[in-house]
């Protein structure tokens, strides 16, 4: 561990000039399904403390609005959930990775050297912490009380070879962390350990239980964890940001492409039967998939429009066949609220 302390010095001093690059945002150009009419449009912009407290009482979607280069200036914003209409709600904070869920909310990445909040049911911010590194990936436990934060430590994006991470849980009533690389891990029964051990994707079933990416050795497994007991389980190999559904029986996640460095595929895995299918996007996607509902997840793709600028935009993708569909323009890092906490 002494030696990726030594790196977290490293990498503080180097987020700005990193901050560009973050996850890889210059990498998805591929073309993709045409744009509807409809979902073209350009936003409507609603400020006012007022009309936030209206969105947040009633089914919505909060999502980073991207800056356009500076991914520690993207702003957090609230849009209705039935839709998807263009309008949308700026709240003034700033992240590049967040959250909510049962009335509370985690922003990482808020500046370059590395600020964090846990927010409240209004998303106010209730507690500040500091992330060593390039924010990545957040989520809050369906009850509330915990929340996870992954950072690069050293490199930028998961298709950077020797990239390092680090995950926090934090329990959002006392903003008090744990290290997720303090667990203990088996593997077919038996105890597994190594010096590269790298967690990230955390996602959330129910009160303490949890999943997440646990790399090492060039695997990218997927385990079961506990947090009451401080424990973690090998469940199978190349998973890697699983994202679980409301009802706690699939999974959605990336796998990578053979033959292809940095280049992923939506997959599906039947918790019940660990039956895998690839799902109707071919387009890379390196991102944290979210559950609109029970038959489709959102996700962010960088975009290229005309004139060629960097942007990205949320897509729908049914899990149970077919292909994708505009969602949302001009929005990353969705989390779906289904109702008042």
């Amino acid at each position: 561990m002494s030696a990726r302390i030594a790196a977290f010095a490293a990498v503080c001093t180097a987020v700005a000039l990193l901050g560009a690059g973050y996850v890889g945002l210059a990498a998805l150009r591929s073309a993709g399904p045409s744009v509807s009419a409809r979902a073209a449009r350009s936003p409507a912009i609603i400020g006012g403390t007022a009309q936030l407290g209206q969105e947040l009482g009633r089914p919505h979607l909060v999502f980073l609005q991207p800056s356009g280069g500076d991914p520690t200036q993207n702003e957090l914003a609230v849009a209705p959930l039935a839709g998807p209409s263009p309008r949308r709600t700026l709240s003034g904070l700033h992240c590049s990775r967040l959250y909510v869920d049962a009335g509370h909310g985690i922003c990482v990445g808020q500046n370059a050297a590395g600020v964090g909040h846990l927010l409240d049911a209004e998303l106010r911010p209730v507690t500040t912490f500091l992330q060593p590194g390039l924010a990545s990936r957040a989520r809050i436990s369906p009850n509330g009380h915990w929340a996870a934060a992954t950072v690069f430590v050293s490199g930028h994006s998961y298709a950077v070879v020797g990239f390092s991470t680090q995950t926090l849980l934090y329990d959002t009533s006392t903003g008090a962390a744990t290290n997720l690389e303090s667990f203990t891990v088996t593997r077919d029964g038996h105890a597994f350990q190594s010096p590269d051990f790298n967690f990230w994707g955390v996602t959330f079933a129910d009160g303490a239980r949890f999943y997440a990416t646990l790399g090492t050795g060039g695997h990218t497994y997927l385990v079961e964890g506990d947090l009451a007991r401080h424990t973690a389980e090998v469940l199978r190999d190349g998973v890697e940001c699983p994202s679980v559904s409301p009802d706690g029986t699939r999974i959605i996640y990336k796998a990578r492409v053979p033959g292809t460095v940095g280049q992923w595929r939506l997959h599906v895995l039947d918790l019940r039967t660990m039956s895998d299918s690839a799902l109707g996007e071919t387009r890379s996607v390196d991102d944290q998939a979210e559950w609109l509902d029970s038959r489709t997840v959102l996700y962010g793709l960088n975009d290229q429009g005309p004139p060629a600028t960097l942007d990205v935009n949320l897509w729908a993708l049914p899990v149970d066949g077919g292909p994708p569909t505009l969602y949302l323009q001009h929005a990353a890092s969705p989390a779906v609220a289904r109702g008042a906490p």
